[in-house]
């Protein structure tokens, strides 16, 4: 489907869109374009990759403009930037607005006004059952997505978003963040070491992108299955990787922060279509009859359970560890 085709990514020099654009990079696409407003960057990509179907344009979600002229021959997006810091969007909550919302409404529409023909949008558990502003600005992404699905013509242009737990590694993650304490000899920061996180890699979320490029429906929200561990778990794994001693101290949970994160909800259960690794979340189809909201209710979603880390399947630290040892930042840091 990529054959003489041209992908757009917003967001393209962060992690996620480096490992979204190298396996992009494989197929026969055309060009692949990298809109980001972080010009170093993307100097830096352009001579590591040296790559004649590689392309880049500086501006910023924020800004209309600057996507509209980038779209002009696209066929698809894959849209990734976003503030995904927790306690930064915390602070700054409009920022957050500004970037995860309205950032993503200008992604949408220049998309529909250059008739590309599909839009994935990257959404995160955080954005089920949100306590902090970061999953709400992301919750709003998601219904944006969807209401605006309901309006545009599907045989132009498709819109669709893919939902994720912890890519592990990540920029913001705590992987990186126990490697540094583990190396410099500190104790490793726990907030509460019951709680327990999705675990996925960076190729199975690219995995998941290429799968809804080629399956989604508009409107549809895609998730993978992933499997969890608890944070002690976690850090055990890698004290034991890199054979460190380091004690592990309880700092307490911090503001903003969940138990255990939700992939899909009950109400989300209901409709999801299993395609086995995958689960389809369906556009809420419903109209703006207000009874089917406040009267006429659905029995059957109290007997759903929510998709959470928490009874999803459970890695123990050796499990933990193989799922470690997959990831090059871990082997690079082992090699180090």
């Amino acid at each position: 489907m990529f054959r003489n085709k041209v992908l757009l990514i917003t967001g393209g020099t962060g992690s996620f869109g480096n490992a979204v654009l190298k396996r992009f990079l494989d197929t026969r696409i055309s060009e692949v374009r990298i809109f980001s407003r972080d010009e170093k960057k993307q100097e830096d990509m352009r001579i590591a990759l040296n790559n004649d179907r590689l392309k880049f344009y500086i501006g910023d979600v924020r800004d209309y403009d600057s996507l509209d002229s980038a779209m002009k021959g696209v066929d698809y997006v894959f849209h990734a930037a976003a503030l995904k810091q927790v306690p930064s969007c915390e602070f700054y909550p409009m920022e957050a607005v500004r970037t995860n919302i309205l950032g993503a409404e200008n992604v949408l529409n220049a998309s529909i006004a250059n008739h590309v023909k599909k839009v994935i949008v990257l959404s995160t558990d955080k954005a089920v059952y949100p306590i902090n502003a970061m999953g709400l600005s992301k919750a709003m992404m998601e219904k944006l997505m969807v209401a605006k699905s309901r309006t545009t013509d599907i045989t132009r242009t498709v819109l669709c978003a893919t939902r994720y737990g912890n890519v592990m590694a990540s920029r913001g993650s705590v992987i990186p963040l126990f490697v540094q304490q583990i190396k410099e000899g500190k104790s490793l920061t726990l907030t509460d070491p019951n709680m327990t996180r999705f675990l996925m890699s960076l190729e199975d979320s690219v995995d998941l992108v290429l799968y809804a490029f080629a399956h989604a429906n508009s409107g549809d929200i895609l998730v993978q299955k992933s499997p969890a561990s608890t944070i002690r778990d976690l850090a055990q794994a890698l004290k034991e990787l890199f054979s460190a001693g380091n004690e592990i101290k309880i700092i307490g949970t911090r503001h903003g922060e969940k138990l255990y994160e939700t992939l899909v909800t009950r109400e989300e259960m209901v409709r999801a279509e299993d395609l086995g690794t995958y689960y389809r979340i369906p556009s809420d189809s419903r109209d703006l009859n207000y009874n089917k909201y406040f009267v006429e209710g659905e029995e059957k979603i109290s007997l759903k359970d929510d998709y959470t880390s928490h009874n999803t399947t459970r890695l123990d630290v050796e499990g933990v560890k193989e799922l470690l040892l997959k990831l090059d930042y871990i082997r690079g840091e082992l090699n180090a």
